[in-house]
């Protein structure tokens, strides 16, 4: 997948690359610095071709072991820079949401487990294609983005067949008000609540909510993705945050088990989901 992040992380790998090769004394081969530092040769692999993100420690180590331990500044401000990565709306929507859902495609595609929290509406992995159809409209109007709401709802459409792989994990916290907010005409609002009420005990799919009512020990604030406990996305009005340090995930998923510890599942879930399906007034 390329994006900003991921050219941000191959480009210090390259950098880190270079200053092996220009080791102070003498070039090192990756074997010979992975045992210097004592690591696994693997891990030097990966950082040097951007498929895994160093942590401080890792430059500051990487930069002595090389013998040029004032490069370390600038290998922090490097990691600084893409740590928090914004991916602006903006800018991502120049061709529409549809390209927008296939990056996300084959980012969910690489992953095998996701913990996920959502607070103002029912979550794409769930949803049925004529409210997908109605948030994309809607968003496409307020953003002034490309109209092309069926691309974006077959693309949406076609990420949910993750939920059928075999080993995948769908954990699924949502905020009652989700499944009450008037984002559809009434009629698309139940047809939701019934596939809500369909997936509750699926073997891939664990579904919790959290009722209005539940004693809450966090505010619900934003919404995030937590895939594989190596990558965090946050989506506010203004752009897309990816995060990647270890600390944050770490972070996030402190924030979504606090969550789950308000949230109700199984029969008590179907409860509240069917509380809320009898309120839409068809």
């Amino acid at each position: 997948m390329s994006t900003d992040y991921q050219r941000a992380r191959e480009e210090l790998g390259r950098r880190l690359r270079e200053l092996r090769v220009e080791s102070s004394d003498g070039r090192l081969t990756g074997t010979e610095l992975a045992q210097l530092l004592g690591w696994p040769q693997s891990k030097v692999s990966k950082l040097e071709n951007g498929r895994q993100t160093p942590t401080d420690e890792d430059l500051r180590a990487w930069a002595e072991a090389v013998g040029q331990p004032a490069v370390c500044a600038e290998l922090r401000a490097r990691l600084k820079g893409f740590e928090s990565h914004i991916r602006s709306w903006r800018r991502q929507l120049t061709a529409g949401h549809g390209p927008v859902q296939e990056t996300w495609n084959t980012l969910v595609g690489e992953a095998r487990t996701l913990h996920v929290w959502e607070n103002n509406v029912v979550n794409g992995m769930l949803q049925t294609p004529d409210y997908a159809r109605n948030l994309f409209e809607h968003l496409a109007e307020f953003r002034r983005s490309p109209r092309d709401a069926e691309d974006a709802v077959r693309a949406r459409m076609k990420r949910q067949e993750w939920l059928y792989r075999p080993g995948r994990q769908l954990k699924l916290l949502m905020w009652e008000g989700a499944l009450r907010a008037q984002v559809c005409p009434p009629e698309v609002l139940a047809a939701q609540m019934d596939r809500l009420l369909g997936v509750v005990g699926m073997d891939t799919v664990h579904l919790g909510i959290v009722p209005l009512d539940a004693a809450l020990r966090l505010p619900p604030a934003n919404g995030f993705w937590i895939l594989d406990d190596r990558l965090v996305t946050v989506e506010d009005w203004h752009a897309e945050l990816w995060l990647d340090d270890a600390e944050t995930i770490a972070l996030y998923r402190r924030v979504w088990d606090t969550f789950a510890e308000s949230a109700v599942f199984g029969a008590e879930a179907q409860q509240v989901i069917a509380r809320a399906r009898r309120s839409i007034k068809v």
